[in-house]
């Protein structure tokens, strides 16, 4: 199925660079990695299908390869999936499920009492966990970061346009979130205004749907 995948993407962007359109910058994104050596192998699978594709098509299709940041210990050992990777997104829905122990779909039956009782100040699925989850976000951008000064780093979840989360974002050094295209718009002004708060020369959020 994955190989399936890669390469409906890239006969995809083939297809548009024969339509008579430039072709469009791939990049494809590995889920769940919490290894560099499995991280190492998929990337190679995915430049071998590629190749496949491009190699009889006489068409260059710009393309990077990342992967999603779900799992603690992918943060925690963000050094060493930097060295296999061209950008990191953080998928916060499901880093804030393995790293809190819960789940989006069961949560909910006892997700009011612990609002109620104190355990979480907001719903830690539509409000980052800046404590808990956050730090985890923090380590792995300093790691990555260590590894590759430039590394493209953003958000994908609803997290990507909650204001609150956003303006956290920012601080933590991500440049870009991806967000459900109705909260694009707030994603865009929350983005503006953690701008505004911070001292000019760092990277600006970009929101996209």
């Amino acid at each position: 199925i994955y190989d399936m995948q890669v390469r409906a993407i890239f006969e995809a962007a083939v297809a548009v660079a024969k339509g008579g359109q430039p072709a469009p910058t791939v990049e494809v994104m590995i889920p769940l990695v919490g290894f560099a050596r499995e991280l190492e192998l998929l990337r190679l699978r995915t430049e071998d299908v590629a190749m496949q594709v491009l190699a009889g098509s006489g068409v260059k299709v710009p393309h990077t390869i990342g992967t999603m940041i779900e799992l603690p210990r992918a943060c925690v050992t963000a050094d060493a999936v930097a060295e296999q990777a061209d950008f990191f997104s953080f998928g916060t829905n499901d880093l804030t499920q393995t790293t809190l122990g819960l789940s989006r779909d069961d949560s909910a039956s006892f997700l009011g009492s612990y609002l109620g009782r104190g355990v979480f100040e907001r719903d830690p699925f539509e409000t980052l966990d800046v404590e808990g989850v956050g730090r985890m976000i923090r380590l792995a951008v300093e790691k990555g970061r260590a590894t590759k000064p430039d590394l493209k780093m953003g958000v994908c979840g609803e997290h990507g346009g909650d204001p609150a989360s956003i303006a956290f974002f920012h601080e933590a050094g991500l440049t870009y979130i991806s967000c459900s295209p109705y909260r694009v718009p707030v994603a865009r002004l929350a983005a503006a205004q953690a701008a505004l708060k911070v001292k000019k020369g760092k990277p600006s959020l970009k929101a996209a749907s």
